[in-house]
């Protein structure tokens, strides 16, 4: 995942040392918000002066029109216009270079990126836009989930409340890229700060239940629908290589992964038609607690001695809850 240092939250320093220390400490993108302000553009040219560090422009206008040509004469590499300002659809010119993005607050929902699919990515402010230092909001855990399940060949920025946490849970869930303010410029040291958004042990304040996939999105198959035609189904269609298997009460009974119905296949060879489905069920799968948190989770998957893609997610009364996944970290790491 890259992160995209927002320039304007160092406010001790001058532009051009702002830009010294991001480039020697390689940051990845340069986030610059404009709220309805040309001048903008002057800093961009002295940025480009100052180094080639890919420029991620955040634009909040009701006249987005007026940035068509100064975008044509000083483009940059990443565009974004604010959903909830614009007045009418945006028509952006063909001489706009540059990859193109929609950003929402937390209140709107994602599917008003059905008006932008021509777009390059979705941008998902998780703070209120324009005030540094706000709390990430974990709603924005289930919005970031359900556009990519909708739009999977679309990549996913969030803005606000981007701590290492956060950073980490933000990986997971296949983001591509994650701006930092506040906490980068406000630690001991941007190298500091970049060091923490990126590292794998961290600290915890979220709970597994604040980012799993929900039991209604997981793929399930309940006890008494078992079949072989149901398993591969819910394979199939859960796309994650596995399925749940739920008793009716809610109750976890375990989970059959491809493995296991390759194995299964493998002992009936002979005669596929006395196979029992129930034989390819995992009954004591490895398993965390919604209540869990980061470091928890991080601690039992080190534990295990095998490799660790999935996880069921339950309550301490063995009800399923969730599932974590790990199949979106390379995503976000393009």
């Amino acid at each position: 995942m890259k992160i995209s240092a927002s320039i304007y939250s160092d406010k001790k320093r001058a532009l051009n040392e702002v830009i010294a220390d991001l480039v020697e400490h390689q940051v990845d993108l340069l986030h610059v918000d404009c709220n309805d302000d040309l001048n903008v553009f002057d800093d961009i040219r002295e940025i480009r002066e100052l180094c080639a560090i890919p420029i991620d422009l955040h634009i909040i206008t009701d006249t987005p029109e007026k940035y068509y040509q100064p975008l044509i004469d000083a483009p940059v590499e990443y565009v974004t216009f604010q959903y909830e300002d614009l007045k009418k659809p945006l028509s952006i010119p063909d001489e706009i270079t540059g990859k193109k993005g929609i950003a929402v607050t937390t209140p709107t929902s994602i599917e008003i990126f059905e008006e932008h699919k021509m777009f390059d990515f979705i941008l998902i402010m998780a703070t209120v836009p324009g005030q540094s230092g706000g709390k990430f909001d974990t709603v924005n855990f289930s919005k970031i989930r359900e556009f990519r399940n909708k739009y999977p060949s679309k990549s996913i920025h969030v803005d606000g409340g981007v701590n290492a946490e956060v950073s980490f849970i933000l990986r997971n869930m296949g983001v591509t890229s994650a701006v930092s303010g506040s906490y980068l410029f406000n630690s001991a040291s941007v190298g500091n700060a970049l060091m923490n958004l990126t590292k794998r042990t961290i600290e915890s304040h979220f709970s597994i239940g604040d980012f799993m996939t929900p039991i209604s999105e997981s793929p399930v198959v309940y006890s008494d629908e078992l079949s072989m035609a149901s398993i591969l189904e819910s394979i199939d269609s859960g796309r994650l290589g596995f399925t749940l298997v739920v008793e009716n009460d809610g109750k976890l009974s375990g989970l059959i992964s491809n493995a296991d119905v390759r194995k299964g296949l493998l002992r009936h060879l002979n005669d596929l038609n006395v196979m029992d489905p129930r034989e390819f069920l995992n009954i004591d799968p490895i398993i965390i607690t919604d209540d869990a948190t980061i470091v928890e989770m991080l601690q039992l998957i080190k534990k295990c001695k095998f490799p660790v893609m999935y996880l069921p997610v339950v309550g301490h009364d063995g009800y399923a809850k969730g599932i974590v996944t790990f199949v979106n970290l390379i995503k976000g790491e393009l």
